[in-house]
């Protein structure tokens, strides 16, 4: 079975960024004209706060009620069965993937006390965007227990 992708419009910026986290592959266009996001959907599901939008993706659209991003991943998470995987993260920047990277590679891109403080780094293939899971990891841990 192969993993649900998704474009969301550009009312669901930071449902997009945890939907990255959680490792799914989240296009967010945030000015795009309702018939460009159409046109591009492709086998993406369209997640979007605008009912008339989401009718007119047919089962491809999915509309949030909600306005409360907590509320919002919740029921993607449940509609659409999805899990945490953290072999799978994204960049929660530009949607990327990201690669166990050394930490050799990563040392100019680190500040060095997050550099020694740390043993495993990650990095966007994409933007080259540097991650760890520092203090802000317990954070999104708890975000995530939370919906679950």
């Amino acid at each position: 079975m192969t993993e649900p992708s998704f474009l969301l419009d550009g009312m669901l910026g930071s449902l997009a960024r945890w939907l990255r986290i959680i490792g799914y592959d989240s296009e967010y266009l945030r000015d795009e004209e309702d018939s460009a996001l159409l046109a591009i959907l492709g086998d993406r599901y369209l997640l979007t706060r605008d009912k008339q939008l989401s009718q007119r993706a047919g089962p491809k659209g999915f509309y949030l009620e909600s306005d409360d991003l907590d509320v919002q991943l919740s029921t993607v998470v449940e509609r659409f069965a999805l899990r945490l995987d953290l072999e799978r993260t994204r960049c929660s920047a530009c949607n990327g993937l990201l690669q166990k990277a050394s930490k050799d590679v990563v040392k100019d891109k680190v500040e060095e006390g997050t550099w020694s403080e740390h043993q495993e780094f990650w990095m966007c293939h994409e933007c080259g965007k540097v991650y760890w899971q520092g203090a802000h990891w317990k954070n999104i841990r708890d975000r995530l227990d939370k919906i679950s």
